[in-house]
Formats: C-alpha cells, sequence, structure tokens
C-alpha cells in the first residue's frame, strides 16, 4: 500500500507542477524570478505588449504627402524619416526601413510603323504558319489603339506533332 500511495503522491505533485507552468506561477518550492515567472506561455519576453520587433512600422505612425517638382502625383510617406534626392529618385529612411521613388519616362505610343517593325517580326519568329494580315489604327473609349490581324498555325497536336493552321507555305 505505501507503494501506491507514494506513486499517487508523486503523481499529485507532478501534476501541480505541470498545471504551475502552463498559467504562468512558479511551481512550489520553485525560485520566483524563474524563467516563466509572470510570462504567459502565449507570451515570450521580447514580444511584450507595446514593444514593436525592429523594422515594424507602428499603427500610430502619421503620413505626410510628398510630391516631387514635376511628377504629376504623390505618395504618403512616414513623417519624420530622412528624405534624401539623386537624379529622379527620392528615398526616404528610418533606421531598418527603406522607401524609394523614382521617376520613370513615360512609355512612348506605339504607332504602325514602330508595330509593323518590331512586333510583328517577333510574331513571325514565334508563331507556326504566320501569315500576315494588316496592320492598323483603331479607336477605342479611351484612345486609339493599333490593331494587328494574323494567322497563325496550332499547337503541335500531342499525338502526331502535327501543326493546323490557315495560313499556307510559300
Amino acid at each position: 500500500m505505501t507503494s501506491r500511495s507514494s506513486l499517487a503522491m508523486a503523481g499529485a505533485i507532478a501534476a501541480t507542477a505541470i498545471l504551475a507552468a502552463c498559467s504562468g506561477t512558479p511551481a512550489p518550492g520553485a525560485s520566483p524570478g524563474g524563467p516563466s515567472a509572470g510570462v504567459a506561455p502565449s507570451q515570450s519576453v521580447a514580444g511584450a505588449a507595446g514593444a514593436n520587433p525592429p523594422g515594424d512600422i507602428p499603427d500610430n505612425q502619421a503620413f505626410v504627402a510628398f510630391s516631387p517638382a514635376g511628377g504629376g502625383y504623390s505618395v504618403k510617406v512616414p513623417e519624420g524619416w530622412s528624405r534624401a534626392s539623386t537624379g529622379g529618385t527620392t528615398s526616404f529612411t528610418d533606421k531598418l526601413n527603406k522607401v524609394e521613388v523614382a521617376a520613370v519616362a513615360a512609355p512612348t505610343q506605339p504607332t504602325v510603323a514602330s508595330v509593323s517593325s518590331t512586333d510583328v517580326s517577333s510574331l513571325k519568329a514565334t508563331v507556326a504558319k504566320f501569315a500576315m494580315g494588316k496592320v492598323s489604327v483603331v479607336a477605342r473609349g479611351g484612345g486609339s489603339a493599333i490593331l494587328v490581324t494574323y494567322q497563325g498555325g496550332s499547337a503541335p497536336a500531342p499525338l502526331t506533332g502535327n501543326i493546323a493552321g490557315a495560313a499556307l507555305e510559300a
């Protein structure tokens, strides 16, 4: 009987220690300054409430507008960050964070001649049984567009590898 009662006593002590460790309070006889003292299992000392990890922008950060001269746009950047400009690039930095705003040249609008010389030659090189239709300007709701019409072969058949197409080979 003494072995059963000592096993029951050991089980009760172990259960008390486990419950104490899970609750964040020191177990009876444990030092109050131990590693689990006052810290819940889902928290760590580094992630305590109110402390932001390195590089984190706080939720209450104020933002101010930045508009480059002649840029035609504006962005909001964190208030208090340092600003440096080099050429068409402006960077905003603070400790571990950096935001860069760079000027980009607007693309040139395509023309019938530019599409015929660049895009059509690219299509000829990549489309099987390519047959050129025409390149023209069409009106759309947002402005004009360049329309390229052509015919080409299908993807190769999985079994035979043949390419079906409406274009005639010369």
